[in-house]
């Protein structure tokens, strides 16, 4: 489904191919030109509770661009479901946007289409220079000792939130600090019709994220030191099924939740009906919901045991947004602007209070907007225990085959099969199998 090579196994070649659709924007001449100066088309992730939030948050920001350039921006904000596939279709057909968001982790895969505007230093200059941005967000921006494929746009990290009220209800204390503690207070929290933890069990990339964290907190990854797909390993299957666990043997998430892949779990929590979330900077998105933050708590992704710190007590994947120029853009002038733009001071301040994201340029990241409490968690965790998905050309099949995999694995433990090591191990087998060869 996320085919970006020649040697892509027919699978996902074939999904690929189904799912193209017409893309408007940039140009098929195979070089950036500046033929339409005076227009752009901006594909946005939906970063917010809904598409038409996201809209309210980023028109008024590209009225504010036209009226300083002259250059008017089409905005799309393009559900996560849909980004990716719309982005590879757009690297084969040669039509895609000017300017698009791409999640961090599959910059190294979207680099090697060689559809994307490399960020090398005449273009760093042309928006103030590399140096404006923090080390952990330039780490996810492309394969290592390669320019960027994308500039850091908005950087996240995950956390635990916690309901405040239900925590208090059930005589407990203070957040969990262990996964050992989490599933113990979960099962103290999940009674009367109300579950301890919500998840996305349909969600291949939100499945790849935590499973990734439980790799590493167990000293293991998914691919080898030269970018080979390694599934099977010891680690990395205790780490699959000790995050499924928590539905099948544990029972602190509803099984409802493994169908769940629209951000419904941070709906259910915001409502009262979870008492625990693992979501990346979910303050902005839980207070349009309703949820005052005075009702929630955060604090960092439980580890195996102790605090979160390097090595095995990551706890977060480093989260967060790119921004990046298709290579035949029609403006190419004006794309490098709108770039610039969006990550000047003053939009970072705007944009990541917006999100409750934490800015990716140190000058913003400084404010003291960003001194909250709830971001002085996220900020530590992205400078002491968050560690980058590995930037590998295969990295977006990655997310599809083993996310998948997930995803079965937890279909299972909703419908009362039992999740062992064996089933866990076979079903990583079938996922490194779909794997372009090496």
């Amino acid at each position: 489904m996320r085919s970006i090579r020649a040697a892509a196994v027919g699978a996902v070649t074939l999904s690929l191919a189904l799912a193209a659709s017409a893309c408007g924007g940039g140009s098929s001449t195979g070089g950036g030109s500046n033929d339409s100066p005076k227009t752009l088309t901006y594909w946005a992730s939906n970063q917010g509770a809904s598409i038409e939030v996201d809209k309210k948050v980023l028109q008024p920001e590209l009225d504010k661009f036209e009226k300083q350039t002259g250059i008017k921006v089409k905005l799309e904000v393009v559900p996560w479901s849909d980004l990716l596939n719309r982005i590879l279709t757009a690297t084969t057909s040669g039509q895609g946007p000017d300017v698009l968001n791409i999640g961090n982790t599959w910059s190294a895969s979207l680099q090697a289409t060689g559809a994307l505007l490399p960020w090398d230093a005449k273009n760093f200059a042309k928006i103030g220079g590399r140096n404006r941005f923090v080390d952990s967000a330039l780490g996810s921006t492309g394969a290592e000792g390669k320019d960027p494929s994308a500039v850091p746009l908005y950087s996240m990290a995950y956390a635990l939130y916690y309901n405040k009220k239900m925590f208090a209800d059930a005589g407990i204390a203070q957040p969990p600090a262990t996964w050992a503690e989490l599933a113990a207070d979960g099962k103290k929290l999940s009674k009367d019709g109300k579950w301890g933890l919500g998840a996305e069990g349909s969600n291949p990339s939100e499945n790849i994220h935590h499973v990734f964290v439980f790799a590493q907190q167990h000293g293991a990854d998914f691919f080898t030191a030269d970018g080979k797909p390694d599934f099977t390993s010891d680690g990395v299957v205790t780490a699959v099924k000790q995050y499924v666990d928590l539905m099948g043997k544990d029972k602190v998430i509803a099984p409802g939740n493994a169908e769940y892949a629209q951000n419904q779990s941070v709906s259910d929590f915001a409502k009262g009906k979870t008492a625990m979330l693992l979501w990346q900077s979910a303050s902005a998105n839980l207070k349009s919901q309703g949820m005052s933050e005075d009702d929630h708590g955060i604090a960092p992704v439980p580890v195996q045991s102790g605090t979160p710190g390097t090595g095995a007590q990551v706890n977060s994947m480093v989260a967060g947004i790119n921004l990046a120029v298709f290579k035949n853009t029609d403006n190419l002038d004006g794309a490098t602007k709108f770039v610039k733009f969006m990550t000047s001071d003053a939009e970072q301040k705007i944009l990541n209070t917006a999100y409750s994201s934490i800015p990716p340029v140190k000058t913003a990241q400084t404010d003291s907007a960003f001194n909250t409490p709830a971001n002085a968690v996220l900020k530590d965790t992205l400078a002491k225990s968050a560690a980058a998905l590995p930037q590998v050309a295969d990295e977006s099949q990655f997310e599809t085959a083993v996310g998948t995999a997930v995803k079965g694995l937890f279909a299972d433990a909703a419908a009362g099969r039992a999740v062992t090591t064996d089933s866990v191990k076979a079903a990583l087998e079938k996922a490194q199998q779909q794997m372009p060869a090496a």
